[in-house]
């Protein structure tokens, strides 16, 4: 009890010892000495070069380096480590592969670093169960090149080459979610090393159920959705610690293995293409193809800005209007009719030039230049940063805030576009803003602010994939209130009560 009475200052007065005395940058050398004996030296650096990469992602947030980068080679070595930091008060930082937009690696209190991307295995497939376990080293990209003689794939693609084990940590998603769900409905059980380090299996040491129930249906059914696994068991065993991590931004401990959740590959894959005549029939269009049932697994929306920088920076001679990208998986039949009713649907909303990408290299040229959006805007105005906005709302709600989302950017003077997961209700505005104008980064924060508070007001949420990280925190207690973020801050204090895993996040 006494912990949780302390839950509403940790975070305002962290607990640090002797080592942290020191300036930022500064560790103790028997601390540092510390570090080599249980990683050996060569995985140990202080340099201010290494820890400047280690302090910034993607995000316009100002580099915040550690005071040392580590990188573990086992499980055994990453619980030495943590529970050498806990012991003298050090803030310790976890760190993937840094593409991260909301500043989830910045180290804001000093601390160590702990790199994972030296933990790199496969370390077990199971195709009859449709699972995998993996260490936080892999990435989505090497995972399914892995598969790919399986007949299996992980569909999960937020765009970038992201850690899996980071994707859990921040509760990703991406281009497939409106078919195969997020990394909160693929992750099955996670290895954490609590702060302390204690080794946690979330849902039991070997063991890849989900909470819930996925019925087994034959692959010749004439709906069949390669997002239902077959052979998955449930459980009902206890609180769904595996939800817990899962999105937690690595402030309640360190992601060393993740049990995924793995798909039948699609018989066959078509993408296709369509230009509205403006943003409201694009939006439109996608609510009435989720309305109608037809299984889209992907389906994305990219305003006239976005997509002629994608036109010049991925080579793409689409028409300059507000677009969506969309694909199709299933048999051979079953994509004829969705293809058909779909263009039926966007025909009605006035789209033109509907045009299919059936061939491996045209999809592949397609969601490749999709993917490279966030770099094709940051094209547009060299020098600059790109922030990106992250709101979701229920579907019914989308055209309202999409077009309304339009003007207001139009009317704002900065620069920027959309683009977005729209069969999800999910969408970005990637504003780009020169990081030493103080003016502009305030109108820019302003903006964000109010199209968050648009969707609350939609009943939806700040954030549907990229994390609350240092940015959003305030906005994390309007979405969830007052006893919501209290909650949170007593799970934080009984499992980190010196408040040392990545401090300045979330809470």
């Amino acid at each position: 009890m006494a912990r949780l009475l302390r839950s509403a200052t940790w975070g305002l007065f962290p607990w640090r010892g002797y080592c942290s005395q020191k300036a930022k940058g500064e560790l103790c050398r028997d601390f540092v000495e510390s570090l080599k004996a249980v990683v050996g030296g060569s995985h140990v650096s202080t340099a201010a070069v290494v820890r400047e990469q280690h302090g910034r992602d993607e995000s316009v947030h100002r580099c915040e380096p550690p005071d040392a980068v580590v990188w573990p080679q086992n499980v055994e070595q990453v619980s030495r480590l943590a529970a050498l930091c806990y012991r003298q008060g050090v803030p310790i930082i976890p760190f993937g592969t840094g593409t991260g937009l909301e500043g989830g690696v910045c180290a804001v209190q000093g601390g160590v670093c702990v790199n994972l991307t030296h933990m790199d295995r496969i370390l077990e497939l199971n195709q009859e169960d449709f699972s995998v376990v993996v260490e936080p080293g892999v990435t989505r990209k090497a995972l399914n090149a892995h598969l790919r003689d399986s007949g299996l794939w992980f569909p999960v693609d937020p765009g970038a080459d992201a850690s899996l084990c980071g994707m859990a940590a921040t509760g990703a998603s991406g281009t497939n979610a409106v078919r195969y769900g997020t990394m909160r409905d693929n992750v099955l059980n996670l290895e954490v090393v609590l702060p302390d380090g204690r080794l946690l299996h979330t849902a039991g040491r070997g063991r890849h159920f989900r909470l819930g129930f996925w019925p087994e249906i034959p692959h010749h059914t004439a709906w069949y959705s390669p997002c239902v696994s077959l052979g998955r068991r449930k459980s009902a065993a206890g609180y769904n610690l595996t939800g817990l991590f899962v999105g937690s931004e690595g402030t309640l401990g360190l992601i060393t293995a993740t049990t995924l959740r793995l798909h039948p590959a699609p018989e066959a894959t078509v993408a296709a293409t369509c230009a509205f005549p403006s943003v409201q029939a694009a939006v439109d269009s996608t609510v009435h193809i989720l309305q109608a049932a037809v299984p889209v697994a992907r389906i994305e929306f990219l305003d006239e800005v976005m997509m002629d920088a994608c036109n010049r920076y991925s080579k793409l001679n689409c028409l300059v209007a507000p677009t969506l990208f969309l694909e199709f998986h299933g048999s051979q039949q079953a994509l004829e009719e969705q293809l058909q009713r779909t263009e039926e649907i966007v025909q009605q909303n006035g789209a033109s030039d509907f045009s299919w990408a059936k061939e491996a290299e045209e999809r592949s040229q397609l969601w490749t230049a999709r993917h490279n959006a966030w770099y094709a805007a940051l094209a547009t105005r060299p020098g600059c940063k790109g922030y990106s906005t992250d709101v979701c709302v229920p579907i019914s709600r989308l055209p309202e805030i999409v077009v309304q989302t339009k003007e207001d950017l139009n009317a704002s003077g900065l620069t920027g576009s959309i683009v977005g997961h729209v069969g999800d209700g999910n969408f970005h505005c990637i504003l780009l803003v020169n990081p030493d104008d103080t003016e502009e980064l305030g109108r820019v924060k302003a903006f964000a602010e109010q199209l968050g508070r648009r969707a609350l007001a939609l009943h939806g949420t700040c954030t549907g994939e990229h994390g609350i990280g240092m940015g959003k925190r305030q906005l994390l207690r309007e979405e969830v209130g007052a006893v919501g973020v209290e909650t949170m801050r007593q799970l934080k204090a009984v499992l980190d009560p010196q408040g040392l895993m990545n401090p300045g996040k979330v809470l």
